[in-house]
């Protein structure tokens, strides 16, 4: 679950493959409005990926006892935005996680949830993958009798190449333990949705 990446994070090497790929479109990297490109694509990649070198399962270890008798209800924390790097083609995807999670013994911080979106997003990803990364990481950093994740997003390499759908999202969706369970699954999902919609 820890980072997958093959080593530390190299941005000299990425500035000298960003300046070489402007060359390989027929640019001139020294031209004015390029000549900072490199470095500030190495900047960004150092947001987008920063991911590889982290562990979900860390922001989850800091749990709280539920201290009551029984198993807790359900935690629903809607419209987590995100954003990721589709490993295809290397454009964004932007969407929003909604996550839910049935407590054992303990609960985490509602800030927590958010954090470990963004640290498995921060990899070169696909949205399936992410979806079910999410649930794993949940259901084993709390040891949640239930989990269920649903992620909604818009992806670059629909609505910016090839047939352009600009109007199109995606829906992926990860259950676990009892939240796999038709009807449990059907109840939090009502929960998810807003009122009008």
């Amino acid at each position: 679950m820890g980072g997958t990446g093959a080593g530390r994070m190299d941005p000299e090497r990425i500035r000298r493959a960003v300046t070489e790929l402007l060359l390989a479109i027929g640019e001139n990297p020294a031209r004015a409005g390029l000549a900072r490109t490199p470095q500030r694509v190495a900047e960004a990649y150092g947001e987008f990926f920063h991911g590889l070198a982290e562990d979900p399962l860390d922001l989850l270890a800091d749990a709280i006892p539920l201290g009551s008798d029984g198993p807790g209800e359900a935690v629903v924390v809607r419209d987590i935005t995100f954003r990721s790097i589709c490993e295809h083609h290397l454009l964004p995807f932007l969407g929003v996680a909604h996550i839910a999670y049935l407590p054992d013994a303990k609960v985490v911080g509602l800030g927590a949830l958010p954090k470990v979106v963004d640290v498995l997003a921060s990899r070169p990803q696909i949205q399936e993958r992410l979806t079910e990364e999410i649930a794993d990481a949940i259901h084993r950093g709390l040891g949640a009798r239930g989990v269920l994740v649903v992620l909604d997003a818009v992806h670059g390499c629909v609505t910016t190449r090839g047939s352009r759908q600009e109007q199109s999202s995606t829906l992926t969706v990860a259950s676990r333990g009892e939240l796999s369970e038709p009807a449990r699954r059907a109840e939090i999902i009502s929960l998810l949705a807003r009122p009008g919609s």
